[in-house]
């Protein structure tokens, strides 16, 4: 397999071996030969009709949920990689607690079976990449923006089984001074423009931490896809995606604040709206809402169409969602499908019966129980993260 990145190759030689449920039941399942990976770096297929590549990092076709209940199907879950998603094996891998925020001091080691041993919790929530819908910062209100041109679909819910990283900071001896956390995932180093930056890690605060983070091993059911974690991961409810590392190898606790530069060069909030070298970084994800329809859609005139969509909000439940489809001249309320929870979103749905033909601009708009509604604009940063505007999504009568 010439040029074939070695993360790969080891994928594929492993993949062929055992998938992760083969691994955590004692190598009694064999995943398939067409488990090899569809795309440098990345393990599991991407099939177009779900998925766009981009560089490292796989978008899911947001219209692909249409078909899919309040969980998004493993299979269809976006990949977000700084590298190459690491093949590991569960019984070599372990957990290490260090740093001056311990009693004692001295490194603590978790293996797989003794997180698996300890209480279990199960939590559904979001994961979002902090630059989901960067692309409409530039295609919707003309504002150019660096990084991945993302649309709507970094962004997916699962059902996360795992324990809680309260506990296992107890179990550690974290120190009643501690602060701060720098949990590190054990992916290759991120390089970029020559420069190493290590390890992909991010700092949480402790009372984040002891709130609702979890360390989670199953995924909608199953073992951990290695895209997606394996064999650990943490997922941190309602912030940014780049909170919830995945791959994790360590945690640092420290009675001191920590940065890293996914805290000072990335993952902040420049440009003219903010302060001068940047906010501070971000933690909580935004407010959003989509219709689950391609971008362009041609819909026929003189019949009825049961438009949907989906809309959650990382601040609060959703309470309504608008839609309008005459580009914001008119609104009403879609018929919510779901009971709105914390950290999850509701699919939603309208009729509509258009007449002329020619183009027409959708809209939607949520509003959540502390009473945020999408804006108009999104506020600009340079980065594009954190889009939050009402979404102009075109699409034609015929």
């Amino acid at each position: 397999m010439p040029n074939q990145p070695a993360p790969a190759r080891r994928a594929l030689l492993k993949l062929l071996a055992a998938s992760p449920a083969a691994s955590a039941l004692g190598g009694l399942a064999a995943a398939p030969a067409h488990a090899a990976p569809a795309a440098p770096g990345i393990v599991k297929a991407l099939p177009a009709e779900y998925f766009t590549v981009r560089g490292t990092n796989a978008e899911a076709r947001f219209d692909s949920f249409a078909d899919t209940g309040l969980l998004t199907p493993n299979d269809r879950f976006f990949v977000r990689n700084h590298t190459a998603t690491p093949v590991l094996d569960a019984a070599d891998w372990r957990l290490t607690l260090w740093g001056d925020g311990l009693h004692g001091r001295a490194p603590v080691h978790f293996t797989y079976g003794q997180l698996r041993d300890l209480p279990s919790v199960t939590r559904t929530a979001l994961i979002e990449c902090a630059g989901n819908g960067r692309s409409l910062y530039a295609s919707q209100q003309g504002e150019p923006v660096a990084g991945t041109p993302w649309t709507l679909g970094a962004v997916g819910a699962a059902r996360w089984r795992g324990v809680r990283l309260s506990d296992v900071l107890r179990r550690a001896g974290i120190a009643r001074d501690a602060v701060a956390l720098q949990p590190r995932g054990l992916d290759d180093p991120y390089v970029s423009g020559g420069v190493d930056y290590g390890r992909v890690r991010r700092p949480l605060p402790v009372a984040k931490a002891f709130d609702d983070v979890i360390l989670a091993y199953e995924m909608n059911g199953e073992p951990l896809p290695y895209d997606h974690g394996y064999p650990v991961r943490l997922v941190v409810p309602s912030w940014v995606g780049i909170a919830s590392i995945k791959w994790l190898g360590d945690i640092e606790v420290s009675t001191r604040p920590l940065g890293s530069p996914w805290t000072t060069d990335w993952y902040r909030l420049f440009g003219d709206a903010h302060p001068a070298g940047g906010g501070e970084p971000i933690t909580r994800q935004t407010i959003k809402s989509a219709y689950q329809l391609p971008f362009g859609a041609a819909l026929e005139a003189g019949r009825v169409h049961r438009l949907t969509g989906r809309a959650w909000s990382a601040l609060a439940p959703v309470r309504s969602v608008e839609v309008s489809t005459d580009g914001g001249a008119h609104w009403r309320h879609a018929r919510l499908l779901d009971t709105p929870r914390r950290d999850g979103w509701v699919r939603w749905s309208v009729p509509w019966r258009p007449h002329a033909t020619g183009p027409v601009t959708l809209l939607s708009r949520t509003t959540d129980t502390a009473g945020n509604t999408q804006p108009e604009r999104a506020v600009h940063n340079t980065q594009g993260y954190l889009f939050n505007a009402v979404v102009r999504h075109p699409v034609t009568v015929v």
